[in-house]
């Protein structure tokens, strides 16, 4: 069993990291250039954290799980993320490389928890980015229609949502099930064709991508909060004060299937489900290698960027359920809805309203495009570093014109268009969730652990509170991800089940008997 836990050593993986004739695990490449600051690393966290949780899953958790209790769920998801992104910090500071989890896991707990944890993320980037492309063709579709006035034939309604997905109303009022979501597809293919012929991204594009987002989102609350109705956050009549925002417990339906919600355990649900919206803050972690001063720096664009998003995610929640009855808000553009609603309430003439709402979505769509870049560059980088290290064929092999990972990008990108076409966004969202909060539990238990068998490391910066706080922020996290993991849906967790059985019959199949690093200590 202890071959299973063989790792890399931690003063090799720091030394590759800043040798300049070293990439990464030190198979040649050149080093990253340190050019990120702590502005850049909070811009870049809440550029990748204000995506389609805040502008998808917000609606999807208030309709059918919290109702306007989501404001609570947000609460929890904002300080689970903050006990993960102290041990995050920890990690990115003393290990500044490249890969995030995946690559502090090797170092640290061994491969075959790398690998558990390298498989998870693929649930993290590549399910994230179906759930986007979601998203992204509902918003995309709510311009043609509501916004711009397009009629379009039945049979083209058919093909924006997949077969498992919501159900698609026809200019006869029939609902049915689509065939295939067209729009999802498209972007995905779009993207995927940047990625494979490069791309270079500086700080002041992503800067100016989250102005966008962040003024979308400030418009929002402050257009919603004047036109909000109160009796829409009455959940439960009987109930006083906070608690009244909870609806009790009862029957929901989705989708034509019957299920029983709301209540505490509806919020700690919700809070699952909305935990797709914090996902992006890892990103930060990924750049580790190449900020200036990660002591200082990798710490306060962690933390910073999930103060700022936490602040602007319990707003939102609170005017988008405010202004629209939260059993309204189980759609893929629940954000549109309350647009279309606000300038309804504000008597807008329709030349203003049209303007204004035909503004918000196409900034909404450019934000959701970019997190797909995001989501699906990050999948490629973690295939392409599992190769590297010999636990999966092919992706390890760069296009000798764009010098990007092409085989890795073609898979991803196909993988991406093949379940944004077919799949529901509420089923994804939750495996992006599960599979992010498994990720977050190992990297929790991950620092104490290092504090126990690796004492003497340098620790740039540390988790509060020292070797006692690190037992206790790192047992905290780990146990509080868990308990939000067990209020997702039986469902959800069966699939994430099954999703880590194949990757066991990977690794065992594959991935151990190709291990470079177990080779290496072989022949030694």
């Amino acid at each position: 069993m202890g071959g299973l836990f063989v790792k890399k050593d931690l003063g090799r993986l720091i030394a590759d990291a800043n040798d300049p004739n070293a990439g990464e695990g030190g198979h040649g490449g050149g080093q990253l250039k340190r050019t990120l600051g702590a502005f850049n690393l909070t811009t870049l966290g809440i550029g990748a954290i204000i995506g389609a949780g805040i502008f998808s899953l917000t609606g999807t958790a208030a309709a059918y799980y919290a109702g306007p209790g989501i404001v609570y769920s947000f609460v929890i998801g904002g300080i689970l993320c903050a006990l993960a992104g102290v041990c995050y910090a920890e990690m990115a500071a003393m290990v500044p490389v490249a890969g995030s989890a995946y690559a502090y896991s090797y170092a640290t707990m061994g491969e075959f928890i790398a690998w558990i944890i390298g498989w998870d993320l693929i649930l993290e980037y590549a399910f994230g980015a179906v759930t986007v492309s979601v998203s992204w063709s509902g918003y995309f579709m709510s311009m043609l229609s509501k916004t711009l006035g397009i009629h379009l034939s039945d049979t083209f309604l058919r093909f924006t949502e997949g077969p498992w997905g919501n159900l698609v109303t026809l200019s006869t009022g029939q609902q049915v099930h689509g065939y295939w979501n067209l729009p999802a597809t498209f972007v995905a293919l779009v993207v995927a064709a940047v990625l494979y012929r490069g791309m270079r991204e500086s700080a002041l594009v992503n800067n100016l991508i989250v102005v966008t987002k962040v003024t979308i989102v400030l418009l929002f609350i402050i257009l919603g909060w004047a036109v909000i109705t109160k009796a829409n956050w009455i959940g439960d009549p009987s109930a006083h004060g906070l608690m009244s925002l909870i609806p009790p417990p009862g029957p929901s339906m989705r989708n034509g299937v019957s299920f029983f919600s709301y209540g505490k355990a509806g919020v700690l649900t919700g809070a699952g489900v909305v935990f797709f919206a914090y996902i992006g803050f890892d990103a930060v972690s990924t750049t580790a290698q190449e900020c200036k001063n990660p002591t200082r720096d990798l710490p306060i664009g962690i933390l910073g960027s999930l103060v700022i998003c936490t602040i602007l995610y319990i707003l939102m929640a609170l005017v988008l359920t405010g202004v629209v009855p939260y059993k309204q808000l189980g759609v893929a553009d629940p954000i549109a809805v309350g647009i279309d609603r606000i300038v309804e309430l504000r008597h807008w003439t329709p030349a203003a309203a049209k303007t204004f709402t035909l503004l918000v979505k196409l900034g909404a769509l450019a934000g959701l495009t970019s997190v797909i870049l995001v989501m699906m560059m990050g999948q490629t980088r973690v295939f392409y570093a599992m190769s590297k290290d010999g636990l999966l064929p092919w992706f390890g092999r760069a296009h000798k014109t764009y010098g990007t990972p092409h085989l890795a990008t073609v898979v991803t990108g196909i993988f991406v268009m093949a379940c944004g076409g077919l799949m529901p966004m509420s089923l994804v969202g939750e495996l992006v969730s599960i599979g992010t909060l498994l990720a977050f539990v190992l990297v929790c238990l991950g620092v104490p652990i290092l504090r126990m068998n690796n004492p003497g490391v340098a620790r740039p910066f540390k988790v509060p509170g020292g070797t006692p706080g690190a037992w206790i922020i790192g047992l905290t996290g780990a146990g509080a991800c868990l308990w939000v993991m067990s209020g997702l849906p039986r469902d959800t967790w069966l699939r994430l089940i099954v999703w880590l059985i194949i990757g066991f019959c990977i690794y065992f199949g594959y991935s151990r008997s190709h291990s470079r690093l177990r080779a290496e200590r072989t022949s030694a």
